[in-house]
């Protein structure tokens, strides 16, 4: 199989798993798993980011999935959370993978590259 056929194959794969295999066509940002956290605490998200010390704008964008979660975040919502840091890093890498492997543009240059 060339890596063409492997590269339009994988694609055209991706698409059809689903949650049987592990493998899920819907994207979830870590900040909306933290949006069901802060309501289910009974918090409001200007206060959660009060209490962190930032910047509810920046705050509220890593919320709404135009942000990722990083490292800094993650201890901060870990020191007001109580949650583990790497929860939040670990959920942010799995978004990242999911969509990068859901980019053509980007599977064509990473299955094409000799190696």
């Amino acid at each position: 199989m060339t890596r063409q056929r492997y590269l339009h194959d994988t694609c055209d794969n991706m698409k059809e798993k689903t949650a049987y295999n592990m493998m899920s066509s819907m994207l979830i940002h870590p900040g909306e798993m933290i949006k069901d956290e802060i309501v289910a605490r009974g918090l409001t998200q200007k206060d959660l980011a009060k209490q962190m010390g930032v910047s509810y704008t920046v705050f509220n964008e890593i919320l709404n999935g135009k942000r990722p979660v990083t490292t800094e975040y993650a201890l901060l919502l870990e020191a007001a959370l109580g949650t583990d840091a790497n929860i939040w890093l670990g959920l942010q890498a799995d978004y990242n993978m999911q969509k990068m492997k859901q980019d053509r543009s980007c599977l064509g240059i990473l299955y094409l590259r000799e190696p």
